[in-house]
């Protein structure tokens, strides 16, 4: 199966560097590309922004800002679909996706490679681990976060963070694992949306992961405030279809094992940039069930020479963590010095090989 491949082997581009794929949805976001586009590190190899008929400029934003970006026009409606659309566009070894509103902060990315390159399968964002912190989440997301953590890792015996967050990282090969929505479909008569062509895509895609044995990471991630325009999430209606994608995809984990087709195992773990994938540290994230242990990265195909190329991006901006909002007081200073102590991590690590 696709993620029982070693994650530190050569990539499918024949060179020891993966290369890296940045996946944007957009509907209407011409104000906000610009910023975010500025804060892509220069490593990037494709960005795929995937429009959902925007009725303003996006497209032709997107063009005069990166010549060379992939416009996919997804086929149905909705988020899930938009990624699903983006995914099979994407040829890098590596697929990031991020929000078109700035929330999700791209100076980040090199944090998330650093982890697939160290032996995960699958990294995640978490505003609520070490480093991560949110300037929008409202205290009633907070609790509904926090209740829709406690269902999915009693019922998958894993321990989420921050489950509906949308910042995640993984190797393209795994893509067929995740088994998203098939984006050939047609949407529906009525105009509702297919199941998983929402907002509870990300929750798919994170409960797929782990349950079917990927080594998932998490890495702390701060989440700012949109930029321009209104999000289209719906805490009380996005919420209940998060709610609703849990039981379904346990239903989907119990038949699967009843029929045999299962994973090796659950690993879900924190890992700092550059400490082995075969002893990461013990972290009270950490669930193994029957996994065998990671392979080593030789020396002579270990990619993390990629990471040093796109931690170039991250030198411009050290304090991305307070880019958009200014963090009062002591807790400035703290997200600060965590996300300058993850930078110099990476540096470090780029610089021993």
């Amino acid at each position: 199966m696709p993620h029982s491949s070693t994650p530190g082997t050569t990539p499918s581009n024949g060179h020891s560097s993966p290369t890296v794929s940045v996946v944007i949805p957009t509907l209407n976001e011409e104000r906000n590309l610009p910023h975010v586009f500025a804060k892509l590190p220069a490593g990037i190899d494709e960005v795929i922004v995937v429009d959902g008929g925007s009725v303003d400029r996006t497209v032709e934003v997107a063009r005069e800002l990166r010549p060379d970006v992939v416009i996919v026009q997804q086929t149905r409606t909705g988020k899930g679909n938009a990624l699903a659309c983006g995914f099979a566009a994407c040829t890098g070894d590596l697929i990031v996706m991020i929000d078109a509103d700035g929330s999700t902060d791209p100076a980040e990315i090199p944090l998330f490679v650093a982890q697939l390159v160290d032996g995960a399968d699958f990294v995640k964002g978490s505003r609520f681990s070490h480093g991560g912190h949110s300037h929008d989440i409202t205290r009633l997301r907070k609790l509904g976060n926090d209740g829709l953590n406690l269902v999915v890792n009693v019922l998958f015996g894993t321990r989420f963070t921050d489950l509906c967050y949308g910042y995640n990282a993984f190797w393209r090969r795994v893509v067929p694992v995740l088994d998203l929505p098939d984006t050939t479909l047609p949407r529906p008569a009525d105009g509702a949306k297919l199941w998983g062509d929402g907002f509870e895509i990300e929750t798919m895609i994170n409960i797929r992961a782990a349950a079917d044995g990927m080594r998932v990471g998490e890495v702390g991630s701060v989440e700012h405030a949109r930029i321009h325009g209104q999000s289209n999430l719906n805490t009380f209606r996005d919420g209940f279809r998060v709610l609703r994608t849990i039981f379904s995809e346990y239903g989907r984990m119990r038949r699967r094992r009843r029929l045999g087709v299962t994973g090796n195992g659950v690993r879900v773990h924190q890992r700092t940039a550059g400490t082995s994938a075969n002893n990461p540290p013990r972290h009270a994230l950490a669930k193994v069930v029957n996994r065998p242990p990671a392979a080593s990265v030789s020396p002579a195909t270990d990619p993390r020479q990629h990471v040093a190329h796109l931690n170039r991006g991250l030198r411009r901006d050290e304090t991305a963590a307070v880019r958009h909002e200014e963090i009062p007081g002591p807790r400035r200073d703290e997200v600060v010095a965590s996300r300058r102590d993850e930078v110099a991590g990476l540096r470090h690590a780029a610089r021993e090989d």
